[in-house]
């Protein structure tokens, strides 16, 4: 017998659905002869794109692979010594390979279900306490986007907890980073009030002031004693915020101690690499009192059904999603991966292994200090921690060239002045080649036990004091402690994550394998343009690659989150009115059906929110769109329309929506985070669309990270390609707070850079067509979904023959009104089945909503409709009266081990009925660490830090002998 060999391409490993046999049974489930037929019935034929996409011709894994490393060995690897916020770092490398390359932690959703998220819990909790800890501010977040945006962040919040204040100015010290000062200038300037940049060292200027914002240390590295003026400024009633640096503060005075409210910064220099600029996790710590303000997620304690401890995000009606144009922030992505790679780094070196490498650091630089000085150079402060500012005047460009000559990369700060940082990767012989640079002789080196600031300035209380910092100390047992929280979540590398709204498809190794490559995540986002050509040519050709899948003008991938995505969309329109003198253009339209973030944003960027009422089947109401329109002639700046909708639906009418709004002199936002169903039909830029951003983490592959990392890029047309925002480094530099034509910088330069490698893998492995492939198969793998489960739970909104886009909304209201079993219930339960839940209540309450992607085979979305089905025949239980609603398998999902192994088993159904609902469970079962979690009590207890050891111990067994 001969075998025809098959040539299996990446669009064949990426797509789940491929055989013959799969899409006949498929399609003939849904009455169509082909895929395209599907595709004709289910997407508009006014919005089709004319031609196919125009892509270079797609490319193997070992092609991606070869051109990726062509385009790496472009970049050049120097030493590291720019500082301006961001520092080498050393990578543990089995926090390395067991966490930023570890499936089980990067393609985890946001732990929204905190039952199947106790692993990733725990690490942000661990990232709280270190954060905590180490500012003394008693709560933390986990996490924020960046640090530039977190110091934004923190001067809104500033304004929100200082209620007497609220209308006054915020102060912000000289002495910051410029592109954080660009940020929150931007972030000023777009809500209208009032930020003074001024030298604090010399007192408080005049006037009234909601907040002051320091930093510790400087921008030109001075360690200095704020305690003077945080104290003026309580004294005239402001609020006080330190940027601070996480490893300084293992050796200087935290600023909870110095008297501060709030405190941000970056953890990028606890393991995680530099990217190119990001990704890398911020943070907030605050003191009591400021909580139900706090921008960013929130892990809190509270405890299962069986009174077992158990971690859960807290305070979530404070989110964007439930809040929208209320809501603290926009913030939608959170950087959870990286937080999480920071927290297992103090895990690893506990405080006294942090404190070491401070110390080294610190001597280090007050070598370089004290050779520089007997070399007869001007050394700018004595009180410093890591970063040496040296005065050559005007040889500042001569020093720079000397120094990459040697391999080694310091700052400009201007053309008389120089910066050198040193940091955990700096050694006696960096330090040697640093002084011969300035002609200076060998060094004397610096005991790391002598600092070079004031005793007042020096800490003296404790951190890091739980025991989770102080007893893994060696590989194997982080190996396990890693392997053992890993085990406790559902990824995608268990199960498929059917999350409407949040396409949680194949994260290839292909696609993930060049981030962690030095060349690619060794290189500073200030390092010289010739040192970054290989970054360069990446992004310019993903740009490229996206405009022609959006059908716009220009895009920016600066935009770290879909939701910082949204709010740059949003300032360019808002400038490109301005620049027409129609500054009186505030009002943004928004649908009813709009993902949480829309309104939020749109306020962020000095907008008014009107909602549009959506019609009964879904779509946007035309008649009250005209009405909306009317009442605000003249004022209309936008509408944003998620298309597909947020609904699930190809709305017919877009292009008439675009057309009216157009008319009245508005822009139309089209959010593109449904863009993994239009990709190769659609061009939101050709069907009305003038801007749109970009979910990199949905459409275009880049894991969730559990949370976060993100990509938004923002995407333009041509009349507002002026408008995106730019450099923040070169727009302080200016003295302004714009990059260009007034519109406000958002992030670095290229945002999180670091992860762009995947994106544009991706694309470059699937191609043309094979994008197209995966966008059909996307819409057919929905419509099987819902054809299979509409006689089980109605499917709430269908357009053209029924059909729905890429996913559909399940519809459980009539149950829960007849049974009083819930969507929550449901969502438990499944659980117990090995599945993540689907969207639970969003965009309509009492509905889930289910996405199954392009790349989940048929026998797994099988697997789910069986869950479904059979949860469906749970409910019908509960109808007939087999067992009260509260003694159901529904409301006591989902079940642990400790629960079904408990000699005391007295449920009103049987141990196989809870644990073991389908057959195919016996063979391969997940098991919940934790019982259904009270959130509601851990919301009026908020404990958000790690809890001593102690609280778990009555439920020792139950947890499989816990951490704590």
């Amino acid at each position: 017998m001969s075998i025809t060999p098959k040539t299996t391409t990446f669009t064949d490993r990426h797509i789940g659905v491929t055989t013959p046999q799969d899409l006949e049974r498929m399609l003939g489930e849904l009455g169509y002869d082909d895929l395209d037929a599907l595709v004709d019935a289910a997407v508009p034929a006014d919005i089709r794109a004319a031609d196919a996409l125009d892509l270079p011709a797609a490319l193997s894994e070992q092609g991606v692979l070869e051109e990726l490393r062509r385009l790496a060995d472009q970049n050049v690897l120097r030493t590291q010594m720019i500082g301006q916020g961001f520092s080498d770092t050393i990578t543990p490398p089995i926090i390395l390979r067991k966490v930023l390359e570890n499936p089980a932690w990067y393609t985890a959703y946001t732990p929204y279900q905190p039952e199947i998220s106790q692993g990733r819990l725990e690490a942000l909790l661990n990232f709280q306490t270190m954060v905590s800890d180490l500012t003394a501010l008693p709560i933390a977040n986990a996490s924020l986007l960046d640090e530039s945006s977190a110091a934004a962040e923190a001067v809104l919040l500033m304004r929100r907890g200082n209620k007497k204040k609220g209308d006054a100015k915020t102060v912000v010290d000289q002495n910051l980073f410029p592109q954080t000062i660009a940020v929150i200038r931007g972030r000023a300037e777009a809500l209208g009030f009032e930020v003074e940049v001024a030298d604090l060292s010399a007192g408080l200027p005049e006037g009234d002031i909601s907040g002051i914002v320091l930093q510790q240390p400087g921008n030109d590295g001075l360690v200095a004693d704020h305690s003077e003026v945080i104290a003026a400024a309580k004294d005239r009633g402001a609020l006080v915020t330190v940027v601070a640096d996480l490893l300084s503060l293992t050796l200087i005075t935290p600023p909870g101690e110095q008297g501060a409210d709030i405190s941000v910064g970056s953890s990028q220099r606890f393991g995680v690499p530099l990217f190119f600029g990001g990704p890398h996790a911020a943070f907030m710590a605050i003191r009591k009192g400021l909580e139900r303000s706090l921008p960013g997620r929130l892990v809190g304690v509270s405890a299962d059904d069986a009174g077992t401890p158990a971690y859960r995000l807290a305070l979530q009606t404070r989110e964007q999603h439930i809040r929208r144009e209320k809501a603290t922030s926009n913030i939608c992505t959170a950087q959870a991966l990286l937080a999480i790679t920071a927290s297992m780094y103090a895990v690893y070196h506990g405080p006294s292994g942090l404190r070491a490498i401070a110390e080294r650091t610190h001597a280090h630089a007050r070598t370089i200090a004290a050779a520089l000085g007997a070399a007869g150079e001007a050394v700018r402060h004595e009180s410093f921690f890591d970063t040496v500012v040296v005065s050559v005047p005007g040889r500042a460009d001569e020093v720079l060239a000397r120094a990459e000559e040697a391999g080694i990369n310091f700052r400009r700060i201007d053309a008389d002045t120089v910066g050198i940082s040193t940091d955990e990767k700096t050694t006696d012989a960096v330090v040697s080649t640093v002084v011969g640079v300035f002609g200076a002789g060998d060094p004397d080196p610096a005991s790391p036990g002598d600092l070079a600031f004031d005793a007042a300035l020096t800490r003296e209380s404790e951190y890091l004091s739980h025991p989770i910092f102080n007893s893994i100390r060696s590989e194997t047992q982080m190996l396990r402690y890693l392997r053992r929280m890993s085990g406790r979540d559902l990824a995608l590398d268990r199960t498929m994550i059917p999350l409407g709204s949040c396409t949680m498809k194949l994260n290839s190794t292909a696609e993930m394998e060049s981030i962690s490559w030095p060349e690619f995540a060794g290189i500073h986002p200030y390092v010289p343009e010739h040192q970054s050509r290989g970054w360069r040519t990446l992004i310019a050709d993903l740009e490229a690659r996206l405009v022609e899948i959006t059908g716009y003008a220009g895009i920016s991938l600066q935009p770290n989150a879909g939701s910082q995505g949204e709010y740059a969309g949003l300032l360019a329109i808002r400038g490109y009115h301005e620049a027409n003198g129609d500054a009186e253009r505030d009002v943004c339209l928004i649908p009813a059906s709009a993902h949480g973030t829309n309104a939020a944003s749109a306020v962020l960027a000095g907008m008014r929110v009107i909602v549009v009422s959506n019609a009964d089947d879904g779509t946007i109401d035309l008649a009250d769109l005209d009405a909306k329109i009317e009442a605000n002639a003249g004022r209309i700046s936008a509408i944003m329309i998620t298309y597909p909708s947020t609904y699930g639906l190809y709305d017919a009418d877009v292009r008439e929506v675009c057309e009216r709004v157009h008319a009245a002199g508005g822009q139309v936002y089209i959010d593109g985070a449904n863009m993994n169903a239009l990709v190769g039909l659609a061009k939101p830029g050709e069907f009305g669309g003038d801007v749109s951003h970009l979910n990199l983490h949905k459409t275009f592959a880049i894991p969730h990270g559990g949370g976060g990392p993100g990509v938004g890029p923002v995407a333009v047309a041509e009349h507002l390609l002026p408008f995106l925002p730019g450099d923040p480094v070169t727009a302080a530099d200016s003295g302004a707070y714009t990059a260009r034509d007034g519109v406000p910088v958002v992030s670095t330069l290229f945002g999180s850079a670091g992860v762009l490698p995947i994106s544009w893998a991706y694309i470059a492995m699937l191609g043309a067509d094979g994008l197209t492939q995966a966008t059909k198969t996307a819409l057919l793998s929905a419509n099987y979904l819902a054809a299979r489960l509409r006689d089980h739970f109605p499917i709430l909104f269908t357009g053209r023959g029924g059909l729905v886009a890429h996913e559909c909304i399940l519809d459980l209201r009539e149950l829960t009104q007849r049974t009083g079993v819930t969507a929550e219930d449901v969502a438990k339960r499944l659980i117990d089945f090995g599945f993540h839940a689907p969207t639970l209540a969003f965009p309509v309450a009492g509905t889930l909503m289910v996405e199954p992607t392009e790349s989940e085979d048929l026998g797994e979305i099988e697997r789910f409709i069986e869950a479904m089905v059979a949860i469906r025949a749970e409910i019908e239980q509960v109808a007939a009266g087999d067992f009260t609603l509260e003694t159901s398998p529904l409301r006591l999902a989902p079940h642990t081990a400790a629960a079904v192994v408990s000699s005391d088993w007295d449920r009103a159904y049987s141990v196989e009925q809870g644990a073991f609902p389908v057959p195919r469970l016996r063979v391969d079962k997940y098991f919940p660490p934790v019982g259904r979690i009270d959130g509601a009590a851990g919301d009026r207890n908020l404990v958000c830090s790690c809890p001593p050891p102690e609280a778990f111990e009555p439920a020792a067994d139950a947890m499989d002998g816990a951490d704590r």
